[in-house]
C-alpha cells in the first residue's frame, strides 16, 4: 500500500516505523508549506493518506487531500467544531474521509462499555460521575479527544447530563466534571467513576505506548481506501 504520511510528529514517526515494518511504501512525508510544493507529484501517487498534525492546520490539510482525490484518514483531535463543515466538504467533493478521535482498538471497546454502562446508570442518578484523563505534557488540546468522545457519549445516552466542563471551571449539578492533568511521559490513560455515597462502579483505559494507535490507524487505512464517504472507527469495527 501507498501512504503519505501529513504530520511528521511524535505520531508522524509512529506511522512511518510501522510502515517499515510491513513493507509498505511512504511515498511522501508532508510536514510543513514548501512540502506541499515540493512533494506533489510523489503525494499523487499515495492510495491513502494518514493525518496527524495540529488543530489549527487540520482542517486545511483534510481539503487539500480531498481536492487531491486522495482518501484520508486522520487522527488530529481539537476540532470538532468543524467536522460538520468537513463532513459536508467530504460529501460534495465524493471523496474519502476516516476520523477518529482515538485510533486504539481498546479505547474503541472502552467507548462501547462508556455507551452501554451510561445508558444503564441513566436509571440510577443518586450515582455521580467523574471523568479523568492524563497525558504528556507536549499535548496540545485539553481535554482531550478522547475524553471529549466520552463525555459526548455519556450525555447522548444519560439525560440527566447536558454538558461538561473541566474541573477548574466549577461544572453545575448537570454537568460532566472532567479532569485533566499532564505528567511528562504518560502516554495517555481515560478513566471515569459512578460513585454513591455506598460504592464507585469504575472504567479505565491506559496506553502503554503509541503502537496501539500507529497500529489502528494503518487498519483503517487499509480498510477506507477503496470506500467513498465519512466513516469512523464503529465502522471499522462494527460496534
Amino acid at each position: 500500500m501507498k501512504i503519505a504520511i501529513v504530520g511528521y510528529g511524535k505520531m508522524g514517526h509512529e506511522i512511518e516505523k510501522h510502515c517499515r515494518r510491513l513493507n509498505y511504501d511512504i511515498v511522501a512525508v508532508i510536514d510543513n508549506e514548501d512540502d506541499w510544493k515540493t512533494k506533489s507529484d510523489t503525494l499523487m501517487q499515495a492510495k491513502v493518506a494518514i493525518e496527524f498534525t495540529a488543530p489549527h492546520i487540520v482542517v486545511s490539510n483534510l481539503k487539500r487531500l480531498l481536492d487531491l482525490k486522495i482518501p484520508v484518514v486522520t487522527g488530529t483531535t481539537g476540532w470538532k467544531e468543524k467536522l460538520d463543515e468537513i463532513r459536508n466538504y467530504c460529501q460534495k467533493s465524493n471523496g474519502t474521509l476516516f476520523y477518529a478521535s482515538n485510533f486504539s482498538i481498546g479505547v474503541n471497546l472502552f467507548f462501547a462499555m462508556n455507551r452501554y454502562l451510561a445508558k444503564l446508570m441513566a436509571g440510577y442518578p443518586d450515582y455521580k460521575i467523574d471523568v479523568e484523563e492524563i497525558h504528556h505534557t507536549q499535548k496540545l488540546d485539553t481535554p482531550s479527544g478522547t475524553a471529549i468522545s466520552m463525555v459526548d457519549d455519556i450525555i447522548s445516552e444519560n439525560k440527566n447530563y447536558k454538558g461538561w466542563k473541566l474541573v477548574a471551571d466549577k461544572p453545575g449539578e448537570d454537568e460532566i466534571p472532567v479532569e485533566a492533568r499532564r505528567i511528562e511521559g504518560v502516554t495517555g490513560t481515560h478513566s471515569l467513576s459512578y460513585t454513591s455515597g455506598i460504592d464507585t462502579i469504575s472504567l479505565r483505559h491506559e496506553a502503554f505506548n503509541r503502537d496501539g494507535f500507529a497500529m489502528g490507524a494503518l487498519m483503517a487505512a487499509e480498510w477506507v481506501r477503496d470506500k467513498k464517504g465519512v466513516f469512523t472507527m464503529n465502522d471499522l469495527l462494527n460496534i
